[in-house]
């Protein structure tokens, strides 16, 4: 999957507004972060259209980058993966178990990377959502502060937690497996959670995007605005309502009459 070599990187900076250095560096590689991750919603709609989720790089380029489409965390991390790649960026791919504040025993359902630099090894991860990170985090046990929000990752025996610090304190946002993952063994994970009929990402629709102020979420009819500890709620009424939504915010651009399993009208 990951052959960066091929990667059309001008087509890739224009998708994400990119005009910066190109070097490994670590200043690089937050400017890539920022910009892909503001610019690419995460999304589930293929599946939500009855359509399979690829993970060869050459369809990930097609539907991410030329379609201007988004996807899940497989999809924006393998790309990203490929893209620093291609730039001589020292990656690791990894495995996560999400949390989310909660404390039941999750699969290996998530993908994130480990970029190594010299200042250090940092989490570099464009695939979590609304939640997301908009910047790589060092693995260091520092704290990350970046646009408001702070973020750190602490050992936990031989595995490796992102947290996100809340008005209530700590979030465990993911615990990462230590143990590098080729990028075949992906091919399991995105089935389940392409196919499974109990997958959230079967039974619900959603499309997230993070930026530097408001991070936006909707799940089935329901779209999310949060703005710090400010939070905004609407219920979309109708299918021609949703299709503007996604349009309008998440820039993803459907035809009239585009119709999904999920939400029902």
């Amino acid at each position: 999957m990951l052959r960066g070599a091929t990667l059309d990187l001008g087509a890739y900076f224009q998708r994400i507004e990119y005009c910066g250095p190109r070097e490994p560096s670590l200043g690089c590689l937050e400017a890539l972060h920022l910009g892909h991750a503001t610019h690419i919603a995460f999304e589930n709609l293929d599946i939500q259209l009855g359509l399979p989720i690829r993970l060869d790089l050459e369809a990930l380029e097609d539907k991410l980058v030329r379609r201007r489409r988004g996807g899940y965390c497989f999809e924006q991390n393998i790309l990203f993966a490929g893209v620093l790649e291609r730039l001589g960026f020292r990656i690791e791919t990894l495995e996560a178990r999400v949390r989310f504040g909660g404390t039941e025993l999750s699969s290996r359902g998530h993908m994130t990377l480990r970029v190594k630099l010299p200042e250090g090894e940092f989490v570099a991860d464009v695939g979590f959502g609304g939640e997301g990170l908009l910047g790589p985090v060092p693995m260091d046990g520092n704290e990350c502060h970046r646009y408001g929000e702070i973020h750190r990752v602490v050992a936990e025996g031989r595995r490796q937690v992102l947290q996100n610090l809340k008005s209530t304190g700590w979030m465990d946002l993911y615990a990462i497996e230590p143990e590098p993952v080729f990028p075949v063994d992906y091919l399991v994970g995105n089935h389940y959670t392409s196919t499974y009929p109990e997958s959230r990402f079967v039974k619900t629709l959603t499309a997230q995007l993070p930026t530097p102020g408001a991070r936006h979420i909707l799940r089935n009819r329901t779209y999310t605005v949060q703005r710090g500890e400010e939070v905004e709620v609407r219920e979309l009424q109708t299918p021609e309502e949703l299709l503007h939504v996604l349009r309008d915010v998440f820039r993803l651009d459907f035809p009239v009459g585009t119709r999904f399993k999920n939400p029902a009208f």
